[in-house]
């Protein structure tokens, strides 16, 4: 199973982080450690793949703030911001859903967007675009971003 295929919550109860298939998620999942009723909000400790088909449910679906990076995996600048969108979403599990789009593979978002520059980091608030960012930007610059949602 890949981390597309689960999400990673929390138990409000011990702490400990459980992974659910997706498929599962409506099915009143309990913690696998302490038998805690889990909340249906999953934890986001990585980057989420979206695709042109899961863009809708993944993002815009998704209520609190969202980073969308729109990268391709020949474009140097992206392999050099990949980095510091994972600690991102180490560091702000359960506050910011980092999420990641193929361009290559996924046109229709991407021209959707209007997306001519790579990366892009389109920032979204309970599925409202607030905020882009073209090219490579700095830790703290994307933090600063972040703080204002």
């Amino acid at each position: 199973m890949n981390q597309t295929e689960h999400a990673t919550i929390k138990c409000p109860q011990c702490g400990t982080k459980n992974r659910v298939p997706r498929q599962r998620l409506n099915d009143n999942p309990i913690c696998g450690r302490c038998r805690a009723r889990l909340p249906r909000t999953p934890v986001y400790d990585r980057p989420v793949v979206v695709t042109d088909a899961t863009f809708e449910s993944e993002v815009l679906g998704c209520p609190g703030p969202v980073l969308l990076d729109c990268w391709a995996p020949w474009c140097g600048p992206c392999k050099m911001i990949a980095p510091v969108l994972d600690q991102i979403a180490a560091e702000q599990a359960g506050k910011i859903k980092i999420a990641k789009l193929n361009v290559d593979q996924n046109p229709v978002t991407a021209s959707r967007f209007s997306v001519m520059s790579i990366p892009t980091l389109l920032l979204y608030n309970n599925g409202r675009l607030v905020n882009t960012l073209v090219g490579v930007q700095s830790k703290a610059a994307i933090e600063q971003q972040l703080g204002r949602l």
